[in-house]
């Protein structure tokens, strides 16, 4: 009678400590894209033992990007009248993901998980063109802005590690997306300002376009070009878009 009373005492705590321990709902961002302004959250509901649905949100302000990306542009890019050094990128992206867990199950272990990403990127471009105005030594240069779209389709092999009552850890392993993607960027701001009686300057922005639209990108073909009066010019793209998630942590909150 006495164990069974001590039993009937224990019950509410260990019936609390299971509601801490488990949960329905994750809250996680990833830390190694905060630490670098690229700001995101993820949602995450168990909607069976081994089975969940998540939804991830990311943004980023527009900003210089760091070296490693500016090589990796340049080198696809091969253009020396792009101006690399210059360029700027913010984006934005929503992921919904699927995730079935593999091993220990509700939102613990091992999974493979199928998602679709939808992510626009704000591009500012500057460019050069061979024509330098007279009393200058800088060539003429023109500032492009506009925005990109992709919608792709992959999958994330990961873990994700329970390690507190509240505290998860979500470690992506190995992932990939690959998907459509297009995009217009404008120039209106020409410095200097293109004079359409110069046929020198008008020539030499005209032989620019051309360079471009005569080359592939990558997976990107570009198309280029400007308007009778010279006060604003287009380029549009279409193409391949593939992206690689791997190697990363987010730490959340289990409720």
């Amino acid at each position: 009678m006495k164990k069974f009373i001590i039993i009937l005492f224990f019950v509410p705590f260990i019936t609390n400590a299971q509601k801490l321990i488990g949960g329905k709902n994750i809250i996680k961002t990833n830390i190694f894209g905060d630490a670098i302004s690229n700001y995101n959250i993820t949602y995450e509901r168990s909607l069976l033992k081994k089975m969940s649905l998540s939804v991830g949100v990311r943004y980023m302000p527009k900003m210089g990007m760091p070296q490693f990306v500016k090589d990796k542009i340049e080198s696809t890019i091969d253009n020396k009248n792009v101006r690399i050094s210059d360029f700027q990128m913010g984006n934005f992206a929503i992921t919904p993901e699927l995730r079935i867990y593999l091993s220990a199950g509700k939102m613990r272990g091992f999974y493979i998980a199928p998602y679709l990403r939808y992510a626009s990127f704000d591009l500012q471009v500057p460019m050069t063109y061979d024509y330098i105005p007279p009393g200058s030594t800088e060539k003429a240069s023109a500032m492009f802005a506009g925005t990109f779209t992709s919608l792709s389709g992959g999958i994330l092999i990961g873990r994700q590690f329970q390690i507190a009552k509240k505290l998860v850890l979500d470690f992506w392993i190995i992932g990939g997306h690959y998907g459509t993607s297009n995009g217009t960027i404008v120039a209106s701001n020409f410095n200097p300002t293109i004079d359409k009686n110069n046929p020198v300057q008008t020539k030499a922005f005209d032989d620019q376009l051309k360079d471009i639209n005569s080359k592939e990108y990558g997976p990107f073909k570009f198309h280029g070009e400007v308007n009778s009066d010279y006060t604003k010019a287009t380029f549009t793209s279409t193409g391949a878009w593939a992206g690689v998630r791997a190697l990363s942590l987010s730490l959340g909150f289990r409720f």
